[in-house]
């Protein structure tokens, strides 16, 4: 079937018309024939059984019965009425319920004329009785195609409320099938099909919309799988070539004054093997004449604000500027402070442009960036503001990317001419599952490795039964003169759940741990910036002992002498938070602490997750686990951002198809890069089709 008729508008479908297609469309986005024909179902019921009237079972299963209404009646109850109807067979009787549209059914319904009905009995007052069943003619149901199983399809309450029933989206597709005799034009290569020994697409279709069997449905299952999943994965794969081939990048081929001076006289400790095999990687990058777009990714406390600094050294020793972007205040200051003591006595200019800055700092920051004489600018999304202009950006440097909109991203693409070079930094590990779909398109770096002399943090699960031997251990940490992180999930008492609330943690604290020989800060959420930074600050200088905090501090603070973290209602936390928040100790030299607090009563998942993080310090091995858990929308917070709305595929469970067509993407562009060969031509074909109807994930990573 070519595909100009599936573009064909869903108003002109049969049995569809505008007010149909208006729903359809706002309710499931389906537009056209083509997107009908992608609604996959969610599940399946087997109707390949009929059942006689004496044969049922008080079970909850739903069952097929084909006979005939002898009697229809009203009956009034308390709240309003219900229609019941007599159905019969030649084994027994049973009653069909009706307690919503009685008008239309009673005029609609036939007497002694055979139906199939189709539903979940109840056993009331001595009898089967059926409640809205699916009603069909049988002459009706002999001429519809067959259907071994039955496809239950996505369906919302306005979509029920309209009468858009699972069974009209049925039918819908019945009438699609018809329309287009069931032949859909292929998309896959014949070596691609013979090869994994996948059905056709016509077949394909038909299968997973009407199961003959469950031996067809996994076969249709798989094809359309690897079909969604090898189109993507060919889309950001191609992205890549492309952009290597044809986007020209700034030639930073000099290692000049600034990088080899920083490196021979400012370094503050040895690199790590990993932190010199990614700077390797990343120079290649930068010298390659193509722009480069690369992500770096390295647990916390790994060493990237070092990498990165060195990067923007190359950056400058080519006459270029750099900037690098974090999503908080609190970080964008930290890496400023960093960054600002790492340069004392280079001579490279360094400043901070965040929303808070006053207007009489900003104009001198606006100047010196447009004359060439500032050479890095760290900054939040104040940075994107039209007024900011560079004389020449070289290198933009985006931290927690994740954390950033595709529009604010592509802003900062578009400060100069030729765009340019992107390094992106996560200290979230990406499973490799994820990393695949989500940023295929860039290049990857990992530094894998801590820096010399960082113990691994000690992680612990206690309950709150040992509450005073952890106060104990406490005390003898600040006696060390240690400092001590305590945080909690909630800002004020939630009566739904039964957690320690922060105020009340800070009591406890206070009395177990009092003035003159304690001093505490505590921070939260609702505190007014001033006072927030305030009690930062005396925490930094070790003014204080305990921080009591709300998850504030999950990214940002650097105290190199706090040792332990405390986290209180850990069952409350998501994994990667309760890894992003175990990465707030361990910065010094000394041995750090991690101790998840709970009460007794957890759910498995919950089990599974504090099990995980006692177990591994492993950040990657984490993330693997939470995707897990989570599934891939939740754990990039692209449940929002549409990214990953795959039509029948599933990132974490179908990880081996999605590799296999990663595989095959990455063989056939290596051998035929634009897809000029015969036998790929039905893929270009299909991929300039998706391309120009939208059909394929288009996102700037």
């Amino acid at each position: 079937m070519n595909t100009p008729v599936l573009q064909t508008p869903i108003t002109y479908l049969k049995g569809v018309g505008p007010h149909r297609a208006e729903t359809l469309q706002s309710e499931l986005g389906i537009a056209t024939y083509q997107d009908l024909i992608n609604l996959f179902p969610n599940r399946y019921i087997d109707r390949t059984q009929y059942y006689k009237i004496n044969q049922l079972q008080r079970s909850n299963a739903d069952v097929q019965i084909i006979g005939k209404i002898i009697h229809i009646k009203t009956v009034e109850q308390k709240r309003g009425k219900r229609l019941v109807a007599t159905f019969v067979d030649e084994t027994g009787e049973m009653e069909l319920v009706w307690f919503r549209g009685q008008k239309w059914i009673r005029e609609n319904l036939k007497l002694n004329t055979p139906y199939v009905i189709f539903g979940r009995c109840n056993w009331y007052n001595g009898k089967f009785s059926m409640p809205h069943p699916d009603m069909e003619l049988f002459d009706e149901h002999q001429k519809g195609l067959k259907i071994g199983m039955q496809p239950i399809y996505p369906s919302t309450e306005k979509l029920s409320n309209k009468g858009i029933t699972n069974r009209v989206i049925n039918k819908m597709m019945q009438q699609l099938f018809l329309e287009t005799k069931g032949r859909f034009s292929e998309t896959l290569s014949d070596k691609i099909l013979s090869e994994l020994q996948l059905l056709p697409k016509s077949e394909s279709l038909l299968n997973i919309h009407f199961p003959k069997n469950q031996e067809l449905l996994a076969k249709a299952q798989f094809r359309l799988k690897f079909e969604e999943l090898f189109y993507i994965q060919l889309q950001l794969i191609s992205k890549k070539l492309v952009r290597k081939q044809k986007i020209k990048g700034f030639n930073f081929d000099q290692v000049g004054h600034r990088f080899n001076t920083f490196y021979r006289d400012h370094l503050p400790f040895e690199l790590t093997n990993a932190q010199k095999r990614v700077i390797k990687e990343i120079r290649a990058d930068l010298g390659s004449n193509a722009q480069m777009n690369r992500l770096l990714q390295g647990d916390v406390g790994s060493g990237k604000t070092i990498v990165a600094l060195m990067i923007m050294l190359l950056a400058i020793d080519n006459g270029f500027q750099a900037c690098l972007m974090a999503p908080t205040e609190i970080l964008a200051q930290q890496h400023h402070n960093g960054i600002k003591e790492l340069l004392d006595n280079t001579g490279v200019t360094c400043e901070l442009l965040t929303g808070s800055v006053k207007k009489s700092a900003r104009r001198p920051i606006h100047e010196q960036l447009e004359s060439g004489e500032l050479h890095i600018l760290i900054g939040t999304h104040a940075v994107l503001e039209d007024k900011v202009r560079f004389k020449n950006l070289g290198l933009a440097i985006v931290d927690e990317q994740h954390r950033f909109g595709v529009a604010q991203r592509s802003k900062l693409w578009h400060k100069n001419e030729v765009p340019p070079h992107v390094l992106v930094m996560t200290a979230t590990p990406i499973p490799r599952t994820l990393a695949m779909s989500l940023y295929g398109d860039l290049d990857i770096s990992v530094i894998d490795e801590l820096p010399p002399g960082r113990k691994p943090i000690k992680t612990v699960h206690r309950y709150d039964s040992n509450r005073l031997k952890v106060f104990h251990f406490i005390r003898n940490e600040i006696k060390k003169g240690r400092q001590i992180y305590v945080v909690y999930p909630l800002i004020q008492e939630s009566e739904a759940l039964d957690y320690k609330d922060l105020m009340d943690g800070y009591e406890s604290i206070v009395r177990d741990f009092p003035l003159p020989d304690y001093q505490i800060s505590i921070v939260h959420g609702k505190m007014k910036p001033a006072d927030k930074d305030y009690e930062m600050e005396r925490f930094v200088r070790g003014e204080t002992h305990i921080m009591v905090a709300t998850t504030v501090i999950e990214v940002g603070v650097n105290v190199p002498n706090a040792s332990v973290m405390i986290i209180e209602s850990a069952e409350r936390f998501g994994l990667s938070q309760l890894h992003q928040l175990r990465g707030r100790v361990g910065r010094g030299a000394d041995q750090s602490y991690c101790i998840l607090m709970t009460g007794h009563k957890l759910s498995s998942e919950a089990k599974t997750r504090l099990e995980t993080m006692v177990r591994t310090n492993d950040g990657f091995e984490i993330a693997e686990v939470d995707l897990k858990l989570r599934g891939p929308g939740d754990l990039m917070g692209t449940q929002q951002s549409g990214i990953l709305n795959l039509k029948i595929a599933d990132i974490v469970k179908d990880n081996d198809i999605l590799k296999t067509a990663r595989h095959y993407a990455i063989q056939i562009l290596k051998n035929d890069s634009y897809l000029e060969q015969s036998d790929n031509r039905i893929i270009r074909h299909t991929y300039m089709q998706l391309v120009k109807h939208k059909n394929i994930w288009t996102y700037i990573s």
